[in-house]
Formats: structure tokens, sequence, C-alpha cells
């Protein structure tokens, strides 16, 4: 009995690694990286932005406004106390905190791109970022989690970002 156990068990996982990654029947998700630098780069030309903009290892463009002050940055483990403004590039506004309110949020539970682009500011710091679709939500189709409301498959994002605080 045991050895029927051992021999379905290791049947199970070799066949687990052999297949492709995918969740409950879900498609994976479209690499877009090259679609996105395009609109990217688009977007920054054709708001006079091309010169200011410094591109990210990861993908994501940013500007730092105020680099902020102190001699720390916060790491992808910290809570950050931030005001800030996500919208697309059309400039639809899909979320903002309220005029002179800040959230607190752990970094490592936000999307990939703010975890690249929050560690480039101090405390006190003011930065905009362009977020490639894979560092975002990606497909958000609602199938893999929450839905992010009011943000299309494959979107790339804007942020502005206030850096107040972090721990």
């Amino acid at each position: 009995m045991k050895k029927l156990f051992f021999l379905l068990l290791t049947g199970t996982v070799l066949l687990g690694l052999g297949c492709e990654r995918q969740q409950f029947g879900r498609v994976p998700e479209e690499d877009r990286s090259d679609e996105d630098e395009i609109t990217i780069v688009d977007y920054l030309q054709a708001n006079n932005l091309i010169d200011d903009a410094v591109r990210h290892e990861s993908g994501v463009y940013y500007i730092i406004e105020e680099e902020g002050e102190g001699a720390s940055f916060p790491t992808p483990g910290s809570q950050i106390l931030v005001r800030y403004k996500g919208s697309l590039l059309d400039g639809t506004v899909f979320d903002e905190t309220e005029e002179g309110d800040a959230v607190l949020l752990n970094l490592s539970r936000t999307i990939t791109g703010w975890r690249y682009a929050i560690p480039l500011i101090k405390r006190g710091g003011k930065i905009k970022f362009f977020v490639p679709s894979n560092l975002a939500y990606g497909i958000n189709d609602g199938r893999n989690g929450p839905i992010a409301q009011g943000i299309p498959e494959y979107a790339v994002l804007y942020f502005e970002v206030e850096l107040v605080n972090f721990l």
C-alpha cells in the first residue's frame, strides 16, 4: 500500500512539473512588455517628458520630482505612508487619496511597479512613474484575485506619489 501511494505521489509530482503552470484553466498572460515600452515612450515624447524620464531595468519609467530628505530609502518590506494618484494614460483617474489625506500601505502588498519605484525616493520625496502592464494588473479579468476597478486589461498605468513617511 505504501509503495502504491509513493508511486502515485511521485507520478503526480512529475506530471505537475512537466505541465505549463495554469490556475483553474486560466489562459496564461501575454508578454506585452515590448508593446508597453513603445506605449510609454510614445506618451513621454508626446508630452515632452522623454528628457526627464529614466528607465529602470524593470521597465518602469520614472521622474523624480523631489528626492526627499534623510539618509535612508524604503525597502520592499517597508510600511509606507503616501499620497497618490493613479491614472490611465488617457488621463482617467482610477484611484487617488483624498486631498490632504495619506494612506498607510505595506509596500510588499502593492503592485510590482510600486516596489521598484517607491524605493527610489526618500521621506518627503515625490515621484511620477509609468508601470508596464506586466508589473501592474496584467490581464485583470478577476479570475486570479480581486479585480482592479476601472483598469482595462493590459493597461499601462501612471502614478504620482508623495512618500510622506515610512517605517
